[in-house]
């Protein structure tokens, strides 16, 4: 395992290549998997395999896939640590030749952000090791579909919550932990730097509530949605918060009838009572995907935002990687042009009352 060990450090200690202490994590566990199955089973990771006789590897991947029956995408996630393993090890002549070879493949990317200095033609070096995966499908709600899902939520707290994650691309963890703290909810009328139909800029701090990877940022949120989130806390929430058996008290702006912070199940069970009333399938993180769609459509067609809309977005989902964001373009160039009208500002009128 020595040489698993001095390739983790080199990750962690060469400029930043693995970005946090979680990613170390990831890296060191699929290690352990892999090592642990080699050991196991008295294989020779050094060797990269002959004909009829299939390298460490490729026993893994196999195992992984027929005896453990992980999906496809786990297995790629683990087999790409393995790989940059392997190559690590072959730059520092621990191995003589690698278990697998590099082929190139096309790519759907379109052009878009920082096309003006990729030389790659869309063609990138990947591991022939890796197993297929199907193409996974973002799925966005129409403007039509948005107002049909808030009519049909008739409880109060669901449709704010409904609501806060549309126009501001909050996950689900993250709606749920909303503080009920001043820097969360306040009434924006009574701030003289703000005014009516304005994006208010907020900084989520992930000592306050539960943010993706305890990474800070900020959002923009409508002031209309802001006034009742406020609205909602003076009158509604204080009635669900004396509803608790025992008095007490929890952090988070939204309560159950019962007085309790809501649990992802509970959301799940919404979003699923919520589908079945309409019709169609809904999920709380449709709702983040339809904001960035949105969002980045109304950014690309404006005439007055100045910047990159890509890292806009980017900023608002709390992506690390402007390429996750860049899933949201594509989307955008291979929908219809009749899918893509509900803009950020029409989807704002559904809420104000303007929309039809």
């Amino acid at each position: 395992m020595e040489p698993a060990q001095s390739f983790l450090w080199d990750l962690i200690t060469s400029n930043g290549r693995v970005s946090s202490p979680k990613s170390w994590d990831s890296y060191g566990r699929a290690l352990y998997d892999f090592f642990a199955f080699v050991f196991a089973n008295g294989l020779d990771w050094h060797q990269p395999g002959s004909a009829g006789i299939p390298s460490a590897l490729e026993a893994y991947r196999d195992w992984s896939k027929g005896t453990v029956g992980l999906a496809n995408t786990t297995i790629n996630n683990r087999l790409r640590v393995v790989v940059r393993f392997y190559q690590w090890a072959e730059k520092k002549r621990h191995i003589d030749h690698l278990p697998f070879e590099l082929v190139s493949i096309q790519t759907s990317r379109q052009p878009g952000f920082l096309a003006h200095v990729d030389t790659t033609d869309g063609k990138v070096k990947s591991p022939n090791i890796l197993l297929k995966q199907q193409k996974q499908f973002i799925k966005i709600l129409t403007r039509e579909q948005v107002k049909v899902c808030y009519d049909a939520l008739p409880n109060l707290t669901h449709r704010l919550m409904f609501s806060l994650m549309l126009r501001t691309g909050l996950r689900q963890i993250e709606c749920r932990s909303w503080p009920d703290k001043p820097e969360y909810v306040f009434d924006p009328s009574r701030r003289r730097d703000l005014r009516s139909n304005q994006k208010i800029r907020l900084y989520l701090d992930p000592r306050d509530m539960e943010i993706k990877n305890n990474t800070p940022r900020s959002i923009d949120m409508p002031f209309e949605l802001m006034e009742e989130l406020d609205t909602y806390s003076v009158r509604h929430r204080q009635m669900r918060e004396r509803n608790h058996r025992n008095g007490e008290k929890f952090p988070t702006l939204f309560l159950t009838e019962h007085g309790t912070p809501y649990t992802k199940a509970a959301l799940t069970a919404i979003f699923a009572s919520l589908s079945r009333r309409v019709g169609f399938h809904v999920t709380a993180h449709m709702l983040r995907h339809s904001y960035a769609t949105f969002l980045l459509c109304s950014l690309r067609k404006s005439k007055t935002f100045e910047g990159e809309p890509l890292l806009y977005v980017r900023d608002r989902m709390g992506h690390s990687d402007v390429t996750t964001t860049a899933i949201y373009l594509h989307l955008i160039n291979s929908l219809e042009g009749h899918l893509v009208l509900a803009h950020e500002d029409e989807i704002d009128q559904l809420f104000s009352g303007a929309g039809p």
